[in-house]
């Protein structure tokens, strides 16, 4: 039994089976997705979706779907499945599958009567293009045919398309296929066979096919496709046809050979960690030699935070540090451009926030654990050292320095913080502003470490940095920690949030804290009885008030909701390192249970990788985003903390039995 295999009675169970979607990327910003049967759910699904620069910014869906059906005798079997009004499904192609399995490439097999057809889905590295084999294992009777019918949409993610004149129905015929583009503007789309068929025209319209993931978030459902034809192609038992939709054309006798050169790239899927770890591939981006981390599937693009939150996990965590070097060599043109305040030359979104720059800070010290501090002060000293000096200069538009070392910010009239959420007019939901907790944790943690990388050089700056960070601490202390034990989330003047949040525990997590031993075990504690959950940090605690721990509904409800109680996993990484560093190793084996307490969550949405989010409350079923960066960053960084403890723990053994063993 295969890690991600679903058999036959649970793909044909469409009450399960349409929960769980799959995912694959190609490091270009293309993406394809849908559920395990192939049926669309989400406006964001579709066989082919990529950029279209010159339409617009985001994601565009080409190629909605393609349904393939077995002809044999004259009659017709379609393997396809959409969702129409009322419930009704149709084609209903789900129960002919006998068998999903997601390990490796993600491959569906269907018996139609005598037929037996494997299906073999790729998205080919670097090149904007999809790559499907079907492969005849058996055949009774002989005779059979396939018939290729692509769905378009032409669209972006965010919108729907419709029934119209507007339409091109227009095609070229190409090496062994067609292309064709819907609009002006729109990249053209070339699909191809690796064999000689026939494309039958016969354009129309599929009028009010349902998205039903859109309507459970409040949004319309229905939308038309446009199928310009379909293609007809004989098939011999164990033979293998590839059927190709991309960007640009491609030889069609070479697809079979690209296909097989494709394969053997694909990422392992056949149990959690290489799971986590081939998900971490699919937020690698890079565009025009730039390359960057995605926030998530299938809605966000490039955020700066999240970048940098992500980029240790999703790099150094899986020993790809150079990918870490390549997304830190594109960061550093828009920090500079950002600090001399000159035109941006990479686009990296809201790298204007105020913990942006400080949250750089804790990736590049994440990369001197493990190249060493030496080599980290050559690479990253000045960037470190600059960013410093640009916040102590209070250059920074977003983020000042106040005589009592602390860092302050407005957050009143726009989110600033991580809990971002807004209302209909795009104030925030939560205005935290003032001093923010993890802020001067963040702050007090870079000044420390930047310390630390000036060592013996640049001895007067090292004073000013030491001498600030003193201030910082004995600030701190004062400023968040009630009498409770622990930390206000946020001090704005007379404004001070008691709301027990989980943002007080980056102070105990970091490697430099202003908080004392029992201090850190204070506030741990807490979190540990208020916000801990099987899957994630709760936003906040159930005692506190506003709390609403379902992330449900329309937009809006669900905007109130964001940060008022749902779980997040990524904090549950920071938390896990907090009690390893207050507790040591009589936290270990509890730490470890709640990692490999995800490890159900990747069977449950989308297959392989965690999604954005999680109820609060019982059964904390995944919401938002089917996949997330900085959630996958987490669980990798953990696990590879959990190995170096197992590791200590093995050379401690060792030394201990050699001492043992050791003769008078």
């Amino acid at each position: 039994m295969g890690y991600l295999r679903f058999e036959k009675a649970l793909m044909t169970n469409l009450e399960y089976s349409l929960k769980k979607e799959y995912l694959r990327t190609n490091r270009t910003g293309a993406y394809a997705s849908s559920t395990i049967v192939d049926c669309n759910t989400r406006k964001y699904h579709g066989l082919l979706v990529t950029h279209a620069p010159d339409v617009g910014p985001g994601r565009f869906v080409l190629l909605s779907t393609l349904d393939v059906s077995v002809e044999q005798h004259g009659a017709l079997f379609n393997l396809g499945i959409h969702k129409y009004g009322g419930n009704v499904f149709s084609p209903t192609g789900h129960k002919y599958i006998r068998e999903f399995d997601g390990d490796c490439i993600l491959t569906t097999t269907y018996r139609v009567g005598g037929v037996v057809l494997k299906k073999e889905l790729i998205l080919q590295k670097d090149e904007d293009r999809i790559l499907l084999r079907y492969t005849l294992t058996e055949s009774t009777g002989g005779g059979v045919k396939l018939r290729f019918q692509p769905y378009m949409a032409f669209r972006s993610v965010r919108t729907y398309t419709h029934e119209n004149g507007a339409a091109s129905r227009e095609y070229e015929n190409i090496d062994n296929g067609i292309s064709m583009s819907m609009y002006n503007k729109f990249p053209t789309l070339f699909m191809q066979l690796s064999k000689q068929n026939e494309f039958v025209y016969a354009p129309d319209w599929y009028r009010g096919v349902e998205y039903p993931k859109e309507q459970e978030r409040g949004y319309a459902t229905q939308e038309d496709l446009y199928v310009p034809g379909y293609f007809v192609v004989p098939m011999r038992k164990g033979e293998s046809i590839i059927f190709a939709a991309g960007t640009s054309e491609y030889a069609s006798d070479k697809l079979k050979r690209l296909f097989e050169e494709e394969a053997a790239k694909q990422d392992k899927w056949d149990n959690y960690y290489h799971c986590l770890k081939s998900s971490a591939h699919q937020f690698h981006f890079t565009n025009n030699n730039n390359s960057y981390i995605l926030s998530g599937y299938p809605w966000f693009d490039c955020r700066a935070r999240d970048e940098f939150i992500a980029l240790p996990g999703l790099t150094l965590s899986t020993g790809e540090t150079e990918y870490f070097e390549e997304c830190m060599k594109t960061a550093q043109k828009a920090i500079k451009d950002f600090i001399k305040n000159t035109k941006k030359t990479v686009s990296l979104r809201e790298l204007d926030r105020p913990d942006v720059f400080l949250w750089v800070i804790w990736a590049i010290q994440q990369y001197a654990k493990h190249v060493g501090t030496d080599v980290c002060k050559k690479k990253y000293g000045k960037l470190v050292t600059d960013i410093i000096d640009f916040i102590m200069s209070n250059k920074h538009p977003n983020l000042e320095l106040h005589k009592n070392g602390l860092v302050s910010t407005n957050g009143r009239d726009i989110a600033m913080t991580w809990m971002n959420s807004s209302n209909d007019n795009r104030h925030p939901i939560l205005p935290r502003s003032g001093y923010v907790v993890e802020f001067n944790a963040l702050w007090y943690n870079a000044l420390m470490f930047a310390n630390d990388l000036l060592s013996s050089s640049g001895k007067e700056k090292s004073k000013i940095y030491t001498k600030t960070a003193e201030k910082c601490k004995s600030s701190f202390i004062p400023t968040f920690l009630n009498e409770h034990g622990y930390l206000y989330d946020y001090v704005d003047g007379f404004a001070i949030d008691w709301s027990v949040r989980p943002n007080m525990i980056f102070a105990v997590a970091f490697d430099y804290s202003p908080l004392d031993d029992n201090q850190k075990k204070n506030v741990l504690d807490i979190c540990t009885r208020e916000l801990l959950t099987p899957k994630g940090i709760r936003s906040l605690s159930p005692k506190s008030g506003g709390y609403n721990p379902l992330y449900v509904g329309p937009q809006h409800e669900r905007d109130y909701a964001y940060h008022q109680g749902t779980a997040w996993p990524w904090l549950e990484g920071f938390y896990l390192e907090a009690c390893l560093k207050v507790y040591k190793r009589s936290r270990l084996s509890f730490v470890q249970r709640q990692i490999i307490g995800f490890e159900e969550e990747i069977a449950y949405h989308a297959i392989g990788t965690i999604p954005e989010l999680f109820d609060g409350n019982p059964p904390f079923h995944g919401r938002g985003a089917y996949a997330f960066a900085i959630n996958v960053a987490e669980l990798l960084r953990i696990n590879e903390i959990i190995s170096q403890f197992n590791t200590m723990s093995q050379v401690a053994t060792t030394t201990s039995d050699r001492k043992i063993n050791k003769k008078p």
